[in-house]
């Protein structure tokens, strides 16, 4: 029987990080979800059969500790999915240095921890796949929102130099450039506000990161920008 693929995501809860959870389980693969407050992730656990792991990724040795235990429990992850993110908004003059810092090292630094600790397990393997969820705001900046496009541009920075850098032994790694709103659930109030039609469905999002995971190495892609049909780009 061959071996059950592994799954780790990192900044999980409702919306696109549930999708994944329920798609990859679905996949018969063996799935870990990891996010600061794991008391939001019991009823996606019960569903799904995922184990939870609590994790600061911005923590260097709390990242470090979330590969030990989840390679201790069921093994190894052969994808690594990236989706934490956080920003301060507002004027530049009146931005919270601490927050905006904050916000840098949860969207874009915890990224770097993450991405080392799987490379550090995946090169000897000679195969895996990190993926990083990026956002309108990996590609252009908008106003009262610097922290957040510090902190994606840099994200995007460093899927880049990885998939060069990792692509030749093996490992595949790309960024996503979700250019929308994702629905959070039914409740989200941005859809009848929007339109349903300009919100992205966060099990369609999925769908994609998947296929990116089962590329043929052959023709392997870096990056993916995904938007509603509706949105302006």
């Amino acid at each position: 029987m061959a071996k059950k693929e592994i799954a780790l995501i990192v900044g999980a809860g409702r919306g696109l990080s549930a999708s994944l959870t329920r798609l990859f389980a679905s996949e018969n693969m063996e799935v870990a979800i990891a996010a600061r407050n794991v008391d939001k992730l019991s009823s996606l656990c019960q569903e799904t059969g995922a184990k939870s792991y609590t994790c600061d990724a911005t923590q260097i040795s709390q990242v470090d500790d979330l590969f030990s235990s989840v390679t201790s429990d069921i093994g190894e992850p052969d994808i690594v999915v990236y989706n934490a993110s956080n920003r301060a908004r507002g004027p530049v003059q009146e931005l919270d240095p601490e927050a905006v810092r904050q916000a840098i090292e949860i969207s874009c630094f915890g990224g770097f921890l993450v991405a080392q600790a799987a490379a550090k397990q995946m090169i000897p393997q000679g195969r895996g796949t990190i993926l990083l969820t990026g956002a309108s705001a990996s590609v252009k900046g908008y106003p009262n929102s610097s922290s957040f496009a510090m902190g994606k541009f840099g994200l995007r920075g460093l899927g880049q130099a990885l998939a060069r850098e990792l692509q030749p032994q093996n490992i595949h790694v790309a960024h996503f450039v979700i250019d929308g709103g994702i629905l959070q659930g039914p409740e989200d109030k941005r859809a009848s506000e929007r339109g349903e039609d300009a919100m992205l469905r966060p099990e369609e999002i999925a769908k994609d990161y998947l296929h990116v995971h089962r590329q043929h190495r052959s023709s392997w892609t870096w990056e993916i920008e995904l938007r509603p049909w509706v949105e302006k780009f």
